[in-house]
């Protein structure tokens, strides 16, 4: 199979799915949601979008970084949220509730955000002479068009059909994880040659780091703020888990840098360890 093919048509209709899918199961009230906990969504928000990108910057430079997977880090935390932290705030019993409003909101705010994040790790981890530059305005159409507008159309079959919706839930739950799993092993299997080198440790560690940093201080200042636990647990993994498969389309399509990709696909499998302590922890309760 043409490389081409898996980023230009595989990954796009698959991360579409898995957007379809998330919008199966959002209603208008997870928007709604902002107005009865307003104080827990800020923080949530807060987090994901500028705490978050503050901290990828921060472990790229500070582990300082080969240049393509210090933009790939950037691209990772420009891309916070995604249906996987409902499903393990759900098994963690945190409040599920507010991880879909938090997951709902930010898949809609990032379509402005990510351009401008993305191109601020290119313009400043970049060599001189190799920056590169996502165009703005075609890279807010192209995630409106595999996120958002999927998102509506699951919406919009729940509202026109509960019984419908229900039913298919869990078969594109399903078939998102089987994509998931197929990204980030072709991610990793198109530059397997990172594995044989000592780069692999580095991302390793940088990517545990920053996993393992954000849901410690996503927990920390839900605390600070008196939320009770539930809404803190769901804080700490909206903040620690990141939408990898948008960021490896972005890494590997848009910007057509399959190095790139590594981190988020790194960062994919860690964050699953490091959630399996946290549904460990307080899934039992």
């Amino acid at each position: 199979m043409e490389s081409d093919l898996i980023t230009d048509v595989f990954l796009p209709l698959a991360l579409a799915i898995i957007m379809l899918g998330m919008g199966l199961s959002l209603t208008i009230d997870d928007f709604k949601r902002v107005v009865k906990f307003p104080k827990a969504v800020a923080i949530g928000l807060v987090n994901q979008l500028l705490i978050l990108p503050f901290f990828g910057f921060l472990i790229a430079k500070g582990f300082q970084l080969e240049q393509e997977f210090a933009v790939g880090i950037m691209i990772l935390v420009a891309c916070p949220g995604g249906v996987t932290s409902n499903l393990l705030s759900h098994l963690s019993k945190g409040d599920t509730a507010l991880s879909v409003t938090l997951t709902a909101i930010s898949s809609l705010v990032t379509i402005f955000t990510v351009p401008f994040i993305i191109n601020f790790g290119l313009d400043y981890f970049m060599a001189s002479g190799q920056q590169i530059q996502l165009p703005i305005a075609k890279t807010m159409a192209t995630i409106f068009g595999i996120t958002l507008l999927p998102i509506s159309i699951g919406m919009i079959i729940r509202s026109k059909s509960l019984s419908f919706a229900d039913k298919m839930e869990r078969p594109v739950k399903i078939a998102s994880t089987i994509f998931l799993v197929i990204i980030i092993a072709g991610a990793i299997a198109k530059n397997k040659e990172v594995f044989t080198n000592d780069f692999i440790t580095i991302i390793v560690l940088s990517t545990f780091t920053l996993n393992v940093l954000t849901m410690v201080f996503g927990f920390f200042t839900s605390k600070v703020f008196k939320l009770n636990l539930p809404q803190s647990i769901t804080i700490s993994l909206e903040t620690g888990v990141q939408n990898g498969t948008t960021a490896i389309f972005i890494a590997a399509t848009l910007l057509a840098n399959s190095a790139m990709s590594i981190p988020p696909a790194i960062y994919s499998l860690v964050m699953f360890f490091t959630s399996a302590f946290v549904i460990f922890k307080y899934g039992k309760r």
